[in-house]
C-alpha cells in the first residue's frame, strides 16, 4: 500500500466510513465498524477520450479540481475538469443511509465544441495476503471482488460493462486496452470499463456506481444482494441521505449558534457543524467506542496508528457529545464499552477497537483508566441521572481501587490513617533510583505515550477522578434509598472517602514538593526531564487540581509561553517535540484557549482560538498538526480529538445561547 496520509475528506453511515483526497480518489473504505476492516488498497478511475490514453480522474496534468460537501451533509462533491478536452466531471459520493452501500455518481458534461468518444474505467486493488487471497468474478453490470469471508461489488444500476480485465490489467490499464476471456480469476486488482458513448457539445451523461460490501455467503445469495441494490431509488436515496444529515445537524446544534455575521464566526460555524457530522462517522453505534480518527497510517511508518478506540480520547469526545446532545452515545460509551473493555483488576488498557476487542498496545497510561471515571461524573452534570451513576458505580469503584493502589505503589502515599510525617514513604528522588521490579504496577506512559515515568498529567487525573468519586458517593448518599439502608455499604464508602481524601492530599503534596522546579519558578511535566508541556495545564483544567490564577501556574503559564509558542502563534506539545518535524497542535491552542477563558482573558483567548480557526482544512475539518509554514493540516485530519476540545471552548465561549 502507499502511503495515504492526509484523508481530505471523509463520509459514511453507522457501519462505513470512507476518506477521500482533495482530489476525489477514494483511500479507504471501513466496514463493518470504522477500524476494523479497511478493503481497499487503490480504487482508481479515469475515463478515455477518443484516441487518448487512460486520463485518470484524481491525477492528471491538465485536470483543475474543486471539492464541497453538499451543506450540511457527509455527501462530497468533487468537480474534475480535463482542460485538454474540455470534459468536466462532476463526482458525488455518499454513503447510503440504511444500506451499507457507497454509491458513487458521476455527471460527464462536454464543454468544449467536439464529440467526445468517451468511456469510463474502474481499476480496483483490495487488500490481499496469504490468509484471506482476494479473486474476482465478473457479473451482469461490474465485478463481484472476494474473499473467504467478504465481498465487494461492484457495479453500475443498469449500465452493462464494454470489456473487463482480471489477470495483467496493471500492464494495460493505462492505455486503456483492457481485455480478458475469463469470467472470473485470482487476480487481486480487476478493471471494468463501461462504454458513455458520444458526447456531444454542452450534453451530459450519467452513470452511477454502487460499491457493495457483505460477508462471504453462498453465490446466489450474493448475486441476489446485488440485484436487491439495483432496484434501488438512487435519486430518492440521494435525497434521503441529504435530508437526514441535515436533520442531524439541526437537532444536534447543542449550543443553539445562531447564522453568522461575518466570515470570522461563518468559520466557526463551519468547524462547529463539521464536528457534529463527524462524530458518528467515528462512533462504533453498537457499543459507543469512538476512534482517535480514521486511519492514515496502516504500515506504521511513523506512527502506532490512530484507528482505535483510547479511552481518554473518548472521554473529550463525550464531553462534546453531551455539549451536542447526542448524550444518548455517551451513555452507550460508559454503559457498554467502558464495561466490556475494564481489566479484571480496575484499569483500563491504552487502546481498544471499538467493539471493545483489546487493540495493539505498547505500554501502560494511567490517565486512561483516571479519565473514564471523571468523563462519568461529567456525564452526570449533563444528565443528571442517578440512575446512569448507580449503574455505573461498580465499574468506578473498581477502577478507583485500582488507582489506590498504583498510587500506593509508585508515590508510596499511605492510604490508611497514619500520622503526616508518613504519608510520604520516601523522596522521590530516592524512589526513582529502584528498579521497576520493586514496584507491583507498570509505569505509566504520559499521555503523548512517549515517555515513561511519573506524570503531572496523570497525578492530576487521578486526583480528578478520586474527587469524581467523593461526589458520586455524596450523589448516591443521598438519592439512594437501598444505600441508606445499608449499613455495610455505608461504612465501606465512608472507608473508601477517607483513603481517597489522604491519597488526594498526598497527591498535591507530591506534585508541589517533587514537580515545581524552584530556579524556574514553574511546574514541570515530570520527574525525569523537567521539561514544559501543554499538558501541565490539565492541573488546572479540567482537572482542577490548582486555581488558574495561584501564582506558581501563573509562572508556569509564562514559561509554556516563552518555551512553546511558535512565531505564528500555534503551540507546540512540549519543548523539542520531534513528532512530525515538531509542529503546533490544534489541541494545545484549545488548552490554552480554556485557560484563559478560566481566568477572564478574553484577548488572549481569541488569540490562541484564531490560530486554531485559520488553519482547518478546506472542508472544515480540524487536524492533530499544522504546518508553520503553510498554516494547514499536515498530519490525521479529521482528529476527534480536536473536534472535541473545539467544541468544549464553544461551549464556554456561546453556553449562555442555550
Amino acid at each position: 500500500m502507499k502511503n495515504k496520509y492526509l484523508n481530505e475528506a471523509i463520509i459514511g453511515n453507522k457501519n462505513m466510513i470512507a476518506t477521500y483526497t482533495e482530489k476525489g480518489e477514494l483511500l479507504r473504505l471501513y466496514f463493518p465498524s470504522k477500524d476494523n476492516r479497511q478493503y481497499i488498497n487503490f480504487f482508481h478511475t479515469g475515463v478515455k477520450v477518443n484516441d487518448s490514453d487512460l486520463i485518470y480522474l484524481h491525477d492528471d496534468i491538465n485536470n483543475i479540481y474543486k471539492q464541497y460537501y453538499d451543506t450540511d451533509t457527509n455527501i462530497l462533491n468533487t468537480e474534475i475538469t480535463n482542460t485538454y478536452f474540455n470534459l468536466k466531471v462532476v463526482q458525488t459520493d455518499y454513503i447510503m443511509i440504511k444500506e451499507n452501500v457507497l454509491v458513487k455518481k458521476y455527471i460527464f458534461i462536454n464543454e468544449g465544441k467536439i464529440d467526445l468518444d468517451t468511456s469510463f474505467y474502474i481499476h480496483s486493488e483490495l487488500l490481499s495476503d496469504q490468509n484471506n487471497l482476494v479473486g474476482c468474478k465478473i457479473i451482469d453490470n461490474g465485478m463481484m471482488q472476494y474473499a473467504h469471508d467478504f465481498v465487494v461489488s461492484t457495479f453500475s444500476k443498469n449500465q452493462k460493462i464494454l470489456k473487463h480485465q482480471i489477470n495483467g490489467s496493471k500492464d494495460t490499464i493505462k492505455r486503456g486496452d483492457i481485455y480478458d476471456k475469463d469470467y472470473i480469476g485470482m487476480s487481486k486488482d480487476s478493471s471494468i470499463c463501461y462504454d458513455l458513448g458520444i458526447i456531444k457539445p454542452n450534453e451530459k451523461k450519467t452513470i452511477e456506481i454502487c460499491i457493495l460490501i457483505d460477508e462471504n455467503k453462498n453465490i446466489s445469495q450474493m448475486e441476489s444482494e446485488v440485484e436487491r441494490i439495483k432496484k434501488i431509488d438512487l435519486n430518492k436515496e440521494y435525497t434521503e441521505t441529504k435530508t437526514y444529515w441535515r436533520k442531524y445537524v439541526k437537532n444536534h446544534n447543542g449550543l443553539n449558534l445562531k447564522e453568522p455575521k461575518n466570515s470570522y464566526e461563518e468559520k466557526i460555524y463551519e468547524i462547529y457543524k463539521r464536528s457534529i457530522l463527524l462524530f458518528p462517522l467515528l462512533t462504533n453505534q453498537e457499543t459507543g467506542g469512538i476512534i482517535a480518527s480514521p486511519e492514515i497510517d496502516e504500515d506504521f511508518t511513523n506512527c502506532g496508528r490512530y484507528a482505535y478506540c483510547w479511552p481518554r480520547d473518548a472521554v473529550f469526545v463525550t464531553k462534546a457529545l453531551d455539549i451536542l446532545n447526542m448524550d444518548k452515545e455517551t451513555e452507550k460509551f460508559y454503559k457498554v464499552f467502558c464495561k466490556k473493555t475494564q481489566s479484571k483488576n480496575g484499569m483500563w488498557e491504552q487502546r481498544f477497537f471499538t467493539d471493545g476487542k483489546l487493540a495493539p498496545c505498547w505500554g501502560y497510561q494511567v490517565d486512561e483508566t483516571a479519565s473514564v471515571v471523571y468523563g462519568v461524573y461529567e456525564h452526570y452534570i449533563k444528565t443528571n441521572s442517578d440512575k446512569f451513576l448507580k449503574d455505573t458505580l461498580p465499574m468506578c469503584e473498581r477502577a478507583i481501587d485500582f488507582l489506590k493502589r498504583y498510587i500506593e505503589d509508585w508515590l508510596k502515599i499511605k492510604a490508611k490513617e497514619e500520622k503526616d510525617k508518613d504519608i510520604v514513604k520516601e523522596e522521590i528522588e530516592q524512589q526513582m533510583k529502584k528498579s521497576q521490579e520493586e514496584h507491583k504496577y507498570h509505569v505509566s506512559y504520559d499521555l503523548w505515550e512517549m515517555n515513561e515515568g511519573v506524570h503531572l498529567y496523570s497525578l492530576a487525573s487521578i486526583y480528578a477522578a478520586f474527587e469524581c468519586m467523593l461526589k458520586i458517593y455524596s450523589i448516591l448518599g443521598k438519592n439512594i434509598s437501598e444505600f441508606e439502608n445499608n449499613r455495610l455499604k455505608q461504612e465501606k464508602i465512608q472507608k473508601s472517602e477517607k483513603e481517597i481524601e489522604r491519597l488526594q492530599t498526598g497527591i498535591k503534596k507530591y506534585i508541589n514538593e517533587n514537580m515545581y522546579d524552584e530556579e524556574k519558578n514553574t511546574y514541570v511535566r515530570n520527574t525525569n526531564d523537567g521539561k514544559m508541556d501543554i499538558s501541565i495545564l490539565g492541573a488546572v483544567t479540567p482537572f482542577n487540581v490548582f486555581k488558574p490564577k495561584e501564582k506558581k501556574i501563573r509562572n508556569t503559564i509564562e514559561r509554556i509561553n516563552m518555551t512553546l509558542r511558535t512565531y505564528t502563534g500555534g503551540y507546540q506539545r512540549f519543548e523539542q517535540d520531534h513528532y512530525m518535524n515538531g509542529n503546533p497542535w490544534p489541541i494545545a491552542n484549545l488548552w490554552m484557549t480554556l485557560y484563559y477563558l478560566e481566568t477572564g482573558e478574553k484577548k488572549k483567548a481569541k488569540e490562541t482560538f484564531d490560530f486554531v480557526i485559520k488553519t482547518a482544512g478546506k472542508h472544515y475539518l480540524l487536524g492533530e498538526q499544522v504546518d508553520n509554514q503553510t498554516l494547514k493540516p499536515n498530519w490525521v485530519l479529521g482528529l476527534g480529538w480536536s473536534h472535541a476540545m473545539f467544541i468544549i471552548v464553544l461551549e464556554k465561549l456561546y453556553g449562555n445561547n442555550k
